[in-house]
């Protein structure tokens, strides 16, 4: 019987949505790996760029833009529970391990390097832990589960978020073909939280600064992007993450004023103003 390697199958898949002409979920498998930390660089004021390497990160995947990881830290007690690989995916514990989201910024598969970069406020875990980390340190890794593969065939492309965005619109603006167009939207304090962004020529990058207003509040984020006008019969693709609260009233907007079909928008909570570790899949 002739055995048909189905491992990387959903490189395929991904290829066949990057051609097509809407958006789709991809997922890839899904590993856990204990990788090593590199090195830390400032990126602006408002983020800590923590780089992983070692042995553990090779094989990594890296597709899309906002994919996202996983990274497990030790119980209040000390212990470290971690999920069991169970074929392409995992098996995790009952209750959850505590763990934090974030996106991958770069992957470099010729030096196995992984860049995370975590935004910079006291008090969190993953952020006191980037602050702290220090060349060697272990810390596990679990994901990509998957992606949003986007077809790079849509007219113009709508890009907004804060500070905790921005690792993602800033992959999104480097892996955009160079002929595209569009616009991004990022709020951050001020303007030392500005880095430089590898745009488009074609892509509007707009910054916003809340003037001392604390984050996740205010209504200049959804200001700057329901102003927008998209011409009349192009198609949009329009990326949204940040606080939940804040980038609801773009969902209406998406809905009701642009009339995009589903698989044309993804708009993410990545938190909520006064909850710790939130999900908005729970929520």
């Amino acid at each position: 019987m002739i055995r048909v390697d189905h491992r990387h199958r959903h490189l395929d898949r991904i290829a066949e949505v990057r051609a097509g002409s809407h958006a789709e979920k991809v997922g890839y498998p899904i590993r856990i790996r204990a990788a090593e930390v590199v090195r830390t660089t400032a990126v602006g004021a408002g983020l800590v760029r923590v780089t992983l390497g070692g042995p553990g990160t090779e094989g990594f995947e890296a597709h899309a833009p906002d994919e996202h990881v996983k990274l497990l830290f030790p119980e209040p007690d000390g212990s470290l529970r971690l999920p069991e690989p169970n074929g392409a995916v995992l098996n995790w514990p009952r209750p959850a391990p505590t763990s934090r989201e974030y996106t991958v910024r770069r992957y470099d598969p010729v030096t196995g390097e992984i860049d995370i970069d975590v935004a910079s406020h006291g008090g969190g875990l993953a952020s006191d832990w980037a602050r702290g980390a220090r060349p060697g340190a272990v810390i596990h890794v679990a994901g990509p589960p998957g992606g949003m593969i986007v077809p790079y065939t849509y007219d113009r492309y709508l890009l907004a978020g804060d500070i905790t965005a921005l690792p993602a619109i800033a992959r999104w603006l480097e892996d955009l073909p160079r002929s595209a167009k569009g616009w991004a939207f990022v709020e951050v304090a001020d303007a030392a939280e500005e880095i430089g962004l590898r745009a488009p020529e074609g892509v509007e990058v707009h910054w916003l600064h809340r003037d001392g207003a604390p984050a996740g509040t205010g209504d200049a984020l959804a200001r700057a992007v329901t102003a927008v006008t998209v011409p009349e019969g192009e198609r949009a693709y329009v990326w949204v993450a940040g606080e939940a609260g804040q980038i609801k009233p773009l969902r209406r907007w998406v809905r009701d004023e642009l009339r995009l079909d589903r698989a044309d928008h993804d708009i993410t909570g990545y938190w909520k103003r006064g909850i710790a570790d939130f999900d908005e899949d729970d929520h």
